[in-house]
């Protein structure tokens, strides 16, 4: 084994693992908002969140094609703000995507369920797991195959149901009620959940080292990305909460295959969007999978995590990254709740965010010669995504009080083990060191 990744990735499977990263969650978990905030409400919510991931994402392929690292974030973040910097930024991404997949699996099992109902949900959740770790043991040239299949039968279940759903929308169910349901309070409390519509969109930057040509690559796969999941997104909003009650909605863990037997009644169009789902989910699940493993593998090549993590298999896949960190998350799937640990997630993203953006502008003054082969529109286009990524950070936190102390706990404890883990590899290397120099005397 060697710890080199191989340059595999053509721009067309790069946007299908940016994509299919995100597109489950149109399939669920953003309908949880409608307890706390009226469609209106959550409308104003995707509108800031969608306004943060287009400048995001701008910005954000300046970032990766300037430094086309498997890293990502903790790589832009070592360069701008030190190692202690880098390691915070590889951990908040750690906190997002291990606690993404969790949800995704939770929610792949729910719909399973939905239709095999003596299937358990946890079960099924943890076997789909498992499948796509191995599949991910492949190699990243199998892994990608894979997502862009996935990936494409998931785009095309979206606009079948955009299509059967859109004629029966009747906008009373978004505009009349409670238009003022929760208040501002219960728009921040939706952000989350709309930050759900596009989390682990960043995610393709983990993949920049294992393309074919990335300064030319990433920018397609990150722009295309982005604009196919604000349409995706904003349509699959329109039409669900359009042909269904917020109340149904809220309390269902399959709201498209709901609204569907809202209207077409119990049958084939709405089993058919449950089984047309899952490959929506799986994608997600998948490809998530291939980021957080990325991260950890560069984290340990890099020096923050142990060495035998980026070690790779002679398919070029970092097999260890990839099981011990899949162990880590399955371990969440057992407690079974889908929208804490969307919250959680949802916390390390705009932590990641906030220090990315950060890291752009300090890059930008420190290294001003730095090859930057696609440049964002400079100061207005990352101001803005900081200045929302920001309100984010207040918006989560002051409607997630009693979760915020596991994720400081969370931050406290990896903060321990970045300075003693340090000092632990400090000392092996001067003790190398030393006993170098006896030999050599």
């Amino acid at each position: 084994m060697n710890n080199e990744l191989k340059k595999t990735l053509k721009p067309v499977q790069l946007w299908a693992i940016i994509v299919g990263m995100v597109i489950s969650g149109m399939y669920c978990g953003w309908n949880y908002a409608l307890e706390l905030t009226s469609p209106v409400g959550f409308i104003i919510a995707i509108l800031v969140v969608t306004l943060f991931y287009t400048t995001f994402m701008f910005s954000y392929a300046e970032l990766s094609t300037a430094i086309p690292h498997a890293g990502g974030p903790s790589e832009y973040a070592s360069r701008a703000l030190g190692k202690f910097g880098g390691f915070i930024a590889g951990f908040s991404c750690l906190v997002e995507f291990l606690f993404a997949t969790p949800a995704i699996a939770l929610s792949i099992g729910a719909y399973i369920n939905f239709l095999i109902p003596s299937v358990p949900a946890v079960v099924a959740a943890l076997v789909a797991y498992a499948l796509f770790v191995f599949v991910n043991c492949l190699g990243i040239e199998a892994a990608a195959k894979v997502e862009l299949i996935v990936t494409i039968v998931a785009i095309g279940g979206l606009l079948l149901f955009i299509g059967a759903g859109a004629p029966h929308i009747q906008l009373n169910n978004i505009f009349g009620g409670q238009v003022f349901k929760g208040g501002l309070g219960g728009i921040f409390s939706a952000i989350p959940f709309a930050i759900w519509f596009y989390l682990a969109v960043e995610g393709g930057a983990m993949s920049a080292e294992e393309c074919h040509d990335p300064k030319k690559d990433v920018p397609r796969g990150f722009i295309l990305g982005i604009a196919t999941l604000v349409v995706l997104s904003l349509a699959t909003f329109f039409v669900t909460a359009g042909t269904s009650e917020s109340s149904v909605l809220s309390a269902t863990d399959s709201p498209l295959p709901t609204a569907l037997e809202g209207i077409y009644g119990a049958g084939i169009l709405s089993n058919a969007m449950s089984f047309i789902g899952l490959f929506g989910l799986v994608a997600s699940l998948h490809g998530i999978i291939i980021g957080y493993s990325r991260q950890a593998f560069a984290m340990s090549r890099s020096g923050y995590l142990p060495k035998f993590l980026s070690k790779v298999n002679s398919k070029g896949a970092p097999v260890y990254a990839i099981v011990i960190m899949s162990l880590i998350g399955m371990i969440f799937v057992l407690t079974g709740q889908t929208a804490v640990i969307i919250v959680i997630s949802s916390f390390g993203a705009v932590a990641l965010y906030i220090i990315s953006m950060i890291s752009l502008f300090i890059l930008r003054s420190k290294q001003p010669n730095l090859n930057r082969p696609f440049k964002v529109a400079y100061p207005i286009v990352p101001g803005v995504a900081l200045l929302v990524a920001l309100v984010f950070l207040v918006a989560v936190t002051i409607s997630n009080l009693s979760t915020v102390f596991w994720v400081v706990g969370a931050y406290a404890i990896a903060v321990i083990y970045y300075f003693v883990y340090s000092k632990m590899q400090i000392s092996i290397v001067k003790e190398f060191s030393k006993g170098i120099n006896s030999e050599i005397s």
